[in-house]
């Protein structure tokens, strides 16, 4: 099968969804299908990469470490013919995503759309971040979504949220996958060794992208308290970002900078190995659509304490692989802490067993069939071999209609957002004086 993949962060990139994307490929590689992905073009990434077509990109968008792609549709459709895709799979909504569009309806083939974001969580990188903008931004998301012959959905509740929103294109759910043996057989190594930790001590442990998203001012006064409390743990934190140099001043602002141990992005190997090394791993953004790094987590059997979130919410189970707090509430995040440090070794071992079989259940074996059956089931179902009466004329007025819904769907939006505006100034007048 000829899979092409459309995506605004890959690889060198840090983040859920270039991992995400990135395992995908890799996995469909190994079972014989054939992958061209097309990517932004990011500084010291060789050019001629086998599989992949990199897009001139504007980098380090608006003060972010995301970079930007300039879509280039000419150039795109040229190699895609040569490749001939049997399905155009796309990842982003936006830029690369409305490109994917194009070429799905120029060589005729379906096209399905992951929805790895919950993207009006991240206007603030945007100029004139407000309510109306996050709005738009929904509505624009929902009408790709009705563009594309099907929407996966990393977890049920984002399907559900996004049946909410009105999206009629076909859901299904299929997580993004791990590799539970990998992770699960990796050793620690010598990890509490390099910083010169006795192997007793309590490791508490974060993996991601360190951005305003993810919601670390959080998870630094969560951890700064626990810290303060057991002045016997460490943090180990993993990671690269904007808000890197912020939640390391949060830290030395309390004293505690000697008990945090910083390490930038990790190799696959390394990254398992350190998931190996902590006690208990913390995660507090909610804006995910599954959290890649709570399933590697589990997967290297280490329990979980998160908050109640989109995404979060299918993989930890409270109590019995974790904590799942209901609330974004400091003192009740920290005695969540205390509860893993005080388990006594054996129900401790129970947690850590639990949180293994846990990740089993997103193996990228699993993820990756369900993936293929979909693609077999759209590309049955929308023949890419052209018809007897497919005239040049027919498919000029089909990507001409193609255009034109591109174009509606950012008017509708727009639309949209002009006629909810009234309605949110109406709700946030204060009540005037009330009538004895």
């Amino acid at each position: 099968m000829n899979i092409a993949m459309f995506t605004n962060t890959f690889t060198p990139h840090v983040g859920g969804v270039a991992r995400s994307v990135q395992g995908l490929v890799d996995e469909l590689r190994r079972l014989g299908h054939h992958v061209l992905v097309v990517a932004p073009r990011f500084e010291g990434v060789d050019e001629n990469e086998n599989g992949v077509l990199r897009i001139p990109a504007v980098q380090n968008f608006n003060g972010s470490d995301f970079s930007l792609p300039m879509p280039v549709p000419i150039t795109v459709a040229r190699v895609l013919k040569d490749f001939q895709p049997d399905i155009v799979h796309s990842h982003h909504p936006f830029l690369l995503g409305e490109t994917a569009l194009r070429i799905a309806v120029s060589c005729d083939v379906p096209v399905v759309f992951t929805h790895h974001t919950r993207y009006e969580q991240y206007t603030h990188y945007l100029p004139g971040d407000s309510a109306p903008l996050k709005h738009f931004v929904i509505d624009l998301v929902g009408g790709y979504c009705n563009l594309c012959n099907a929407v996966i959905a990393p977890s049920r509740s984002i399907a559900d949220m996004l049946q909410e929103q009105g999206i009629e294109a076909p859901i299904e759910v299929i997580p993004t996958g791990v590799d539970p043996l990998y992770f699960a057989a990796s050793k620690e190594d010598s990890w509490r060794d390099r910083f010169g930790l006795a192997k007793d001590v309590f490791m508490v442990g974060h993996v991601g992208r360190l951005a305003p998203e993810k919601n670390l001012s959080f998870l630094g006064d969560s951890v700064c308290r626990f810290l303060q409390q057991n002045p016997a743990a460490h943090f180990l934190l993993i990671g690269e970002g904007p808000a890197k140099e912020e939640l390391i001043a949060s830290f030395a602002r309390q004293g505690l900078q000697e008990r945090i141990h910083l390490q930038g992005v990790l190799d696959r190997r390394s990254l398992a190995k350190a998931y190996r090394c902590m006690d208990v791993f913390v995660f507090t953004s909610q804006s995910e659509t599954q959290g890649l790094v709570i399933a590697e987590a589990m997967a290297a059997g280490t329990p979980v304490v998160a908050i109640d979130a989109p995404g979060v919410r299918e993989v930890v189970v409270d109590t019995e692989n974790g904590r799942l707090l209901p609330v974004e509430e400091l003192s009740s995040f920290v005695q969540a802490l205390d509860w893993v440090a005080q388990l006594p070794g054996e129900k401790r071992d129970r947690l850590r067993q639990n949180a293994k079989q846990t990740a089993e259940q997103f193996s990228l074996e699993n993820t990756v069939r369900k993936m293929l059956d979909l693609y077999n089931k759209y590309i049955n179902a929308e023949s890419s071999v052209p018809q007897i009466n497919d005239s040049l004329w027919q498919k000029a007025g089909k990507r001409i209609s193609t255009e034109f819904e591109i174009l509606k769907n950012y008017g509708h939006a727009i639309e949209d957002t002009i006629h909810w505006l009234p309605l949110t100034k109406e709700l946030q007048k204060p009540e005037g004086p009330k009538e004895d």
